[in-house]
């Protein structure tokens, strides 16, 4: 029974060291002349790490091909495995990485380029704010009708 309690002590510590580590990052990216002009960009990066923590993360605190699948199939889009390998080496911004650090994470979201992944992330995003707003039973979009 003990050592359950254990196990999620440990995950517990595991997550708030992940933090520090994120939180280390938006500071970097907080100084960070190149994003000098960005609006809120302290609002924007919390809010970015709380995305980014809700994927399940790998020993080194990334997201690999397995965590980027799960946090998906929870948005109810499955993928391929060559969509996902796609879709990894389109936030890395090179040849396929197996994982996605949150450096590449950010630079993704505040980038210019249009990630599939960050459109996903952001239309998600706009998914939960309209449904706070309607009452009535929300209209399911669909991925087909974006590019």
């Amino acid at each position: 029974m003990d050592n359950n309690a254990q196990g999620g002590k440990a995950y517990g510590h595991l997550k708030s060291q992940q933090e520090e580590k994120l939180n280390s990052i938006n500071e970097a990216f907080l100084s960070d002349s190149k994003y000098a002009d960005e609006e809120d960009l302290a609002t924007k990066l919390e809010m970015f790490k709380k995305k980014y923590m809700e994927f399940d993360l790998n020993d080194k605190g990334d997201i690999d091909m397995m965590g980027l699948k799960r946090m998906l199939e929870k948005l109810g889009l499955a993928k391929t495995h060559l969509e996902l390998k796609k879709m990894m080496s389109e936030v890395a911004g090179g040849p396929s990485k197996d994982t996605i650090s949150y450096h590449d994470f950010l630079n993704m979201m505040l980038g210019k380029r249009n990630a599939i992944l960050k459109l996903i992330l952001m239309f998600e995003g706009m998914g939960k704010e309209q449904e706070q707003k309607d009452v009535g039973p929300p209209s399911r979009k669909t991925f087909s009708d974006l590019p």
